[in-house]
C-alpha cells in the first residue's frame, strides 16, 4: 500500500469514528437541551403544605414541576413566611431550608414580595405584578439544563426583567423525584408602578 493509500485509509477511519461519536451524542441528547418549556396552571396560591401536596405536580416527578411549585411557595411568603418555609422544606426533600437560605429569602423579599409573582403570565410592573387568574407559569430548559446526571438548572421568565432567572434542582435516583437545590431567581426586577416614584 502506498503512502497516499495509507493516509486515505487513516482519514477514513478517523472520519467514521467522529461520525459515530456525533450520532451517539445526538441519540443520548434526545429530549435534552431542546429549549422546550412546560406550562403549569394553578387556581390559587396554596395556603399551606397540605394544599400544595394536593396538587398533581406535588409528585415532583419532573424538574419542571418542582420549579413551578417553588415559585408558588415563594408567593406564599408574602402572607405567611412560616407556611412558605414549610412548603420549601417539602420541595427540598431530604434537606431542610438552611438558616442561610431563610435569611437570603427574607432579605430578597423584604419590601419586594412582588418578585415571585412577576414570573406568572400577565404579571408586569404596570399592573403591580398581579397575575391574571388562573395562575400560569412557564418553565424553560436550555441546551445545558441537564448536562450533569441527576442535576438540572431550569429557567423562569419575569415580566419585570430582560433575562430569565434560574432554579437549580437535584434528582433522587431511588425515588425519581426532583427536589429544589438552590433558588437563583430572586434578583431585582423592575419596580411595580405602586412603588415607583418615577412611574
Amino acid at each position: 500500500m502506498g503512502l497516499f493509500d495509507a493516509i486515505k485509509q487513516a482519514l477514513g477511519s478517523t472520519a467514521k469514528k467522529e461520525i459515530s461519536k456525533a450520532v451517539n451524542n445526538a441519540v443520548s441528547n434526545i429530549g435534552k437541551g431542546t429549549n422546550r418549556s412546560e406550562s403549569f396552571t394553578f387556581n390559587s396560591i396554596p395556603n399551606n403544605l397540605s394544599e400544595l401536596q394536593a396538587l398533581p405536580e406535588a409528585k415532583l416527578d419532573s424538574a419542571f414541576k418542582t420549579t413551578a411549585l417553588t415559585l408558588l411557595a415563594l408567593c406564599r411568603y408574602k402572607d405567611s413566611p412560616d407556611d412558605a418555609i414549610e412548603i420549601l422544606n417539602f420541595l427540598k426533600g431530604p434537606e431542610d431550608v438552611s438558616t442561610y437560605e431563610k435569611g437570603f429569602i427574607k432579605e430578597r423579599l423584604y419590601e419586594k414580595e412582588y418578585i415571585p409573582f412577576s414570573y406568572f403570565n400577565g404579571a408586569t410592573p404596570a399592573n403591580n405584578y398581579e397575575p391574571s387568574l388562573p395562575l400560569t407559569i412557564s418553565v424553560y430548559e436550555n441546551p445545558y439544563s441537564f448536562d450533569n446526571e441527576n442535576w438540572a438548572t431550569l429557567w423562569v421568565k419575569s415580566g419585570g426583567a430582560d433575562n430569565m432567572r434560574s432554579v437549580k434542582l437535584r434528582r433522587k435516583p431511588s425515588t425519581g423525584q426532583w427536589f429544589l437545590n438552590d433558588i437563583q431567581c430572586l434578583s431585582e426586577v423592575r419596580k411595580p408602578v405602586a412603588k415607583d416614584d418615577w412611574a
